[in-house]
């Protein structure tokens, strides 16, 4: 079992700008709070920097007196990518010093290697500039977090994305796509209770989003799926008589509880296919509830949805 997120995706209060918020260290995990939202009011500046790199110790010094020179204008975070090696790897960073700059929630400049402090100053005017301007907004970095979490999830690597959702979450409280992913890691894992628990106690300002309604029909379909009996003794029974719908039925339901989707879809459609009245209409009537929890845009609901039509209407 992995570890829970903090309740509603609360996240700590923030201390108040200063001095001493010019300069901080970061970790992977407080990486979207202390720069991606961050990023939204002023442009921050990331160091990526190793114990051992000394490139990293000439350069660390000149960008936080050219920083602190700003007096806020511009934010200076630091990465230990020993210590903190995911948003380095999700930024491709291959050599360090690595130095990004972000503004409005995506990456705007940057450069590599230690440079002098007349280039670091340039450097920095301009992202002083650009803030003048009001900049560009974006949410690059943010679609790449969730393109990174599907990933894990799909790869089975749930605490990785579980942290993910949760540090989306911790910048964006309200943010409705990453809470309905950590529901979704939950009943992937199985803990169907703190899954359950945690779409009711949802902030009101998202719990009817679309997003958690989907989760909602996730939930029913897995907690469904629950009781469906072993896999080998379901498949063995349909293999003994392939009319026996409600064996059948369970096995799709038995399938969509080992995450085999696609399955699981194949052997509703197949009692639709051998009889689309069984049990009123049971057959397409689940095929809904899965679509519903697969989301109306996924591949799987798309692809299925055609197969479904094109059996109704041949």
């Amino acid at each position: 079992m992995f570890s829970m997120p903090p309740a509603n995706g609360s996240k700590p209060a923030a201390p108040a700008a200063g001095a001493a918020d010019v300069v901080k260290d970061t970790t992977d995990r407080a990486f979207m709070a202390d720069v991606i939202e961050a990023s939204r009011d002023v442009p921050v500046i990331v160091d990526f920097w190793a114990p051992w790199c000394g490139p990293c110790k000439q350069l660390g010094p000149i960008i936080e007196k050219v920083v602190r020179a700003t007096k806020g204008a511009v934010r200076l975070v630091k990465i230990d990518t020993d210590a903190n090696p995911m948003i380095a790897s999700q930024l491709r960073v291959q050599s360090i010093p690595a130095v990004y700059a972000f503004f409005q929630g995506r990456p705007v400049d940057g450069f590599m290697g230690a440079v002098p402090e007349s280039q670091v100053k340039a450097f920095v005017d301009k992202l002083v500039a650009l803030a003048k301007q009001a900049g560009v907004g974006g949410d690059d970095m943010l679609e790449e977090a969730f393109a990174q979490a599907k990933e894990m999830v799909e790869g089975g690597d749930l605490q990785g994305a579980l942290d993910l959702y949760s540090q989306i979450l911790q910048a964006e409280p309200e943010n409705a796509r990453a809470y309905a992913g950590i529901v979704r890691c939950l009943i992937a894992a199985g803990d169907l209770e703190n899954a359950k628990q945690m779409l009711a106690q949802a902030p009101e300002a998202i719990a009817k989003d679309k997003e958690l309604a989907n989760v909602r029909a996730a939930l029913d379909v897995a907690e469904q799926a629950s009781n469906a009996g072993p896999i080998p003794e379901l498949m063995e029974k349909v293999a003994h008589d392939p009319n026996d719908h409600a064996a059948r039925f369970d096995l799709a339901m038995a399938l969509f509880a080992a995450g085999k989707r696609e399955a699981a879809v194949d052997e509703l459609l197949e009692i639709f296919k051998r009889d689309r009245t069984w049990n009123d209409d049971g057959a397409r009537k689940q095929l809904v509830k899965f679509f519903e929890a697969f989301g109306q845009t996924d591949p799987l609901t798309v692809k299925t949805r055609r197969r479904l039509s094109a059996m109704m209407f041949s």
